[in-house]
């Protein structure tokens, strides 16, 4: 489907499927490594989305927000109050993926704190 078509519900329902995918990945990472003693961020990215577009009002009431870049990002995506910086890229790589899937030009992102 082109992004272009997407409903707002559609829109939250992308947004939702790829916080909880999130939240399950990094969850899975920490009961599977447990915290790592790197503390940093993660969020995803999704480029190339005018906000003044059809699209990009309907992102931003779907709750995406615009960072300095220009890009629609997404913090922490997983939710998880941890500072461990592998379990965060976990949710954030994960979350990613869902947003490719729906067609949409998005990157995983961290850096160390």
């Amino acid at each position: 489907m082109n992004i272009n078509d997407y409903t707002l519900e559609d829109l939250i329902n992308i947004k939702d499927q790829a916080l909880a995918r999130a939240k399950a990945a990094s969850l899975t990472y920490l009961d599977e490594n447990g915290e790592d003693p790197w503390c940093g961020f993660a969020w995803v990215n999704i480029y190339g989305i005018k906000g003044s577009t059809k699209l990009g009002r309907k992102m931003k009431e779907a709750g995406f927000e615009k960072d300095y870049s220009g890009a629609y990002s997404i913090w922490n995506p997983s939710g998880l109050g941890t500072q461990s910086i592998s379990v965060k890229e976990a949710g954030a790589l994960e979350a990613a993926k869902v947003f490719r899937q729906a067609n949409f030009n998005c990157v995983a992102g961290s850096r160390l704190d």
